[in-house]
């Protein structure tokens, strides 16, 4: 029976992934690609649950080297876009970053950097931990395909006044013109993290 280490059955899984989508990985296919059974990767991996864990943090480990900034909020801004677009070169971590059940060495390295900047804000360690996770969502939010907007054509706009002012509002140029995504992100991350931490 051939073997193999955790680390490379880690590797094929993710490439799976990035190939295909989380659905494809399976311990099946894993073990097709290295050319063994899947029942010899249980080994390695108790769960399909298990290899997700590590998954997710090897990816992760493609956020560092973490920025360093004087400032908490510039720091965090600045790991919360290396972690951005590491998202959008691995679409499926925005699905299996939801079922993480355990932290790996990557994921609490990240952790720590994250509450370290934070060191300087005088908040409660809850709301320090509530700002990183909630940097996560964020994070995933806007690294998910952004929609190309929203059309009313065919609708009875007198049905919905006050949706039809507002349209009316934007028409006429008496609302500011949204944000690039980038400064989107920017701004949502700030303001949520002020609320949160102050």
């Amino acid at each position: 029976m051939p073997g193999f280490s955790r680390e490379q059955i880690v590797t094929v899984a993710v490439a799976l992934a990035d190939a295909e989508g989380l659905p494809a990985v399976s311990m099946r296919a894993i073990a097709g690609t290295l050319g063994t059974g899947a029942g010899s990767l249980y080994r390695y991996f108790p769960s399909r649950d298990a290899l997700l864990d590590r998954m997710a943090d090897a990816v992760i480990g493609e956020i560092p080297p973490f920025p360093a900034a004087a400032d908490p909020m510039d720091a965090l801004l600045q790991v919360a876009r290396r972690q951005l677009t590491v998202y959008k070169r691995h679409p499926w971590l925005i699905e299996a970053i939801q079922h993480v059940q355990s932290l790996g060495p990557h994921g609490l390295a990240y952790f720590d950097h994250c509450l370290g900047a934070l060191a300087p804000i005088q908040a409660t360690t809850t709301a320090k931990f509530e700002a990183v996770a909630m940097i996560t969502g964020v994070v995933a939010m806007f690294a998910r395909p952004q929609p190309a907007g929203l059309s009313f054509a065919g609708v009875d706009l007198a049905r919905y006044p006050n949706l039809a002012a507002a349209i009316q509002e934007a028409a006429a140029g008496a609302i500011t013109p949204a944000p690039n995504v980038p400064d989107l992100f920017e701004r949502t991350l700030r303001s949520l993290l002020s609320g949160l931490l102050t």
